[in-house]
């Protein structure tokens, strides 16, 4: 659904050329955004879209001298959550919140409705389980930091360069929580750890940021609140994507799984 490619010129410089299709469309405006409120962000040279796709030329940031680490992280997401907040983006705020796993039901009486996803009741019940209690675990959803909200949080979305770090992959911030980066930076491939995420968050509270941080919220402490509601909006993500994105019931099995497992999670974390 997106792609770079470096492009070098007879003169010798080069530029960077990203594309991407929906629901990614917007970063060209998101990078233009964020330069503008101080979030150090690769230069948007020109950017368009045209039946869907959108094509950007950006400034070269040269290869990485090394990984993003911890430290980068904490780092560049007090930068972010810092900054201030944008109109213009979308909000995941407490009603937004408490609405994602009624939108993930939605999601699937679609999905059945198509004949896809038809084993699937321990997905409904946990959906259920969680909804049922949303209104109350949605709760302290504006608790700093609340702002800009990064939304693809991982090492690999800070490039660390001659010229310091910059913030890549854009495409999907939102207004909201910015316990949701915090969640996101370890990536969802292993079980969540909430200690491991309690020692980023006190490091980035170290670091300079809010130190509500580490507040509890809705009687959960941070880390398993902002675990828990992460797991719950991917859930909705990869649902919107079999339905609307990929549409593709080839990737119904690895998404069921995907889900299922991310929602045990959620459970386990929000205690509904």
């Amino acid at each position: 659904m997106s792609g770079v490619e470096r492009l070098r010129f007879p003169d010798g410089t080069s530029l960077v050329f990203k594309y991407a299709t929906e629901p990614f469309t917007r970063e060209g405006q998101v990078l233009l955004l964020a330069a503008r409120y101080g979030i150090p962000v690769p230069q948007v040279i020109a950017s368009t879209v045209k039946d869907g796709h959108l094509g950007m030329l950006l400034e070269d940031l040269g290869t990485p001298l090394r990984e993003a680490d911890d430290h980068d992280g904490v780092t560049a997401a007090v930068i972010v959550h810092q900054a201030r907040a944008a109109v213009e983006l979308p909000a995941l705020d407490e009603e937004a919140l408490r609405r994602l796993p009624d939108r993930a039901l939605e999601h699937l009486s679609r999905l059945r409705d198509a004949g896809r996803w038809q084993d699937t009741n321990v997905i409904e019940d946990a959906l259920v389980r969680i909804a049922g209690a949303a209104e109350h675990r949605a709760r302290g959803a504006d608790i700093e930091p609340y702002g800009w909200v990064h939304s693809e949080f991982h090492p690999t979305s800070i490039h660390v360069g001659r010229r310091g770090r910059h913030l890549l992959d854009f495409a999907r911030a939102f207004t909201g929580p910015g316990l949701l980066d915090l969640a996101s930076w370890y990536g969802t491939v292993d079980p969540p750890d909430p200690a491991r995420l309690r020692r980023l968050i006190e490091a980035y509270v170290h670091a300079g940021g809010h130190h509500d941080a580490l507040a509890q919220r809705a009687g959960l402490p941070a880390e398993a609140w902002g675990l828990g509601w992460h797991r719950v909006w991917v859930v909705e993500w990869f649902m919107e994507q079999s339905v609307r994105w990929v549409n593709d019931p080839a990737t119904d099995p690895a998404y069921v799984k995907t889900v299922q497992r991310h929602l045990n999670d959620a459970t386990r974390l929000l205690e509904p």
